[in-house]
């Protein structure tokens, strides 16, 4: 894993994760010319809860992939009722497969992120890896779980904020450490930043995991928030994801075994800048209001998707249990003038090309769930 310089000053460190892309670069610099993406839009699918699929040219990347359901009863305890779990549970693993075959195949999934550890956003990340050998970038509290289900530690890199990734050539991520939701007087488990020290180990009779944010699925010392560029032949395509935020303490450093990580609000202008942003075409995010009025003034976004508002524990296939609705965060956006995009239903895709985000139909993969076509927008 890579070691963090530890500073809320650190410039963005470039990564390349995989061979085959430092060989892509070297191949560019010899024959003195940058590798072009060649890319003229972006399909992105909103999978439920914060789960993305982003489908950049033959490139897929899935966020979180949280398709297993702990039940609501099994958890208890802490501020938010979610400390601790009464029983171990191993992830769905036919589930995440129906979703793999459902979305094209386990050739279309190349890199996993993880936004934050918790249960409702890691507990699967080691089904997915397994099943298509794809790489994981997220917090070393993923990288941690990901090992206790015996993925190569290789496969997992472990990144603290402010790194700048490419995923293939034009396509770069920016990593931008934030705050999980909420403060630490009224749930201190979920929002206090939290990293594991070692593997979790695995329950010797069902080899299954604690998902309690005070078991083995602590935040992962935060929220990794996740800023994507992709150089096209019309220009440039960005936009901004992040599964959880707090408003709470969006201005001051996130602090962790003594290490300064900067303050949320300074990593997301870091990263605005190291891109040659203004703005962003599209802002994936969670939180509301109070998260809108200090977040849009940083990355100025044209759309807006909200995900990770419909709740934890209804089952893929039951489809989306009930319709969007925030009122406030409606007005705000308004009157900022950022184009709200209204989920409809699990499964529900868009395209983000050069003109903006439009939603495009994909009910072949609904179908293939066992969910209802929903239309995004009435005729």
């Amino acid at each position: 894993m890579p070691q963090h310089e530890g500073s809320r000053n650190t410039r963005f460190q470039f990564i390349v994760p995989g061979f085959v892309l430092l060989l892509v670069g070297v191949f560019s610099a010899l024959v003195g010319r940058p590798a072009q993406s060649g890319l003229d839009h972006v399909d992105i699918t909103w999978m439920s809860i914060s789960n993305m699929f982003y489908e950049i040219g033959s490139l897929g990347v899935v966020t979180d992939g949280y398709i297993t359901r702990i039940p609501q009863s099994e958890f208890y305890g802490g501020g938010g009722g979610l400390a601790n779990t009464r029983t171990a549970y191993r992830p769905d693993a036919e589930g995440v497969a129906r979703v793999i075959a459902a979305i094209g195949g386990a050739s279309k999934i190349n890199i996993l992120l993880s936004g934050h550890s918790h249960f409702d956003h890691s507990f699967d990340t080691a089904t997915w890896s397994r099943a298509t050998g794809a790489r994981i970038i997220g917090p070393k509290t993923t990288c941690f779980q990901t090992e206790a289900e015996k993925i190569p530690t290789t496969r997992c890199t472990a990144v603290f904020g402010r790194e700048k990734i490419g995923l293939a050539p034009g396509v770069t991520v920016r990593v931008v450490r934030l705050n999980h939701s909420g403060d630490a007087a009224t749930n201190p488990e979920q929002h206090n930043p939290v990293e594991l020290k070692m593997p979790p180990v695995p329950d010797p009779a069902t080899s299954g995991l604690r998902g309690g944010v005070a078991e083995d699925f602590p935040n992962g010392g935060g929220v990794r928030g996740y800023l994507f560029t992709v150089d096209g032949p019309q220009g440039q395509l960005s936009w901004f994801f992040q599964n959880s935020t707090s408003a709470a303490d969006f201005t001051t450093p996130i602090v962790v075994d003594g290490t300064d990580y900067g303050a949320p609000s300074e990593n997301l202008k870091a990263a605005m800048k190291d891109a040659g942003l203004d703005s962003v075409d599209l802002w994936i995010g969670t939180g509301g209001v109070a998260i809108a009025r200090l977040m849009a003034p940083i990355i100025k976004p044209k759309a807006y998707l909200p995900v990770h508002w419909e709740g934890l524990y209804s089952p893929l296939n039951a489809g989306l249990p009930r319709a969007y609705s925030d009122p406030a965060l409606e007005q705000f956006l308004t009157a900022a003038g950022v184009k709200l995009l209204k989920p409809g239903q699990y499964m529900d895709k868009w395209r983000l090309d050069r003109r903006g985000v439009v939603p495009i139909e994909n009910n072949q993969v609904k179908k293939a769930l066992g969910l209802a076509p929903v239309q995004l927008f009435p005729k």
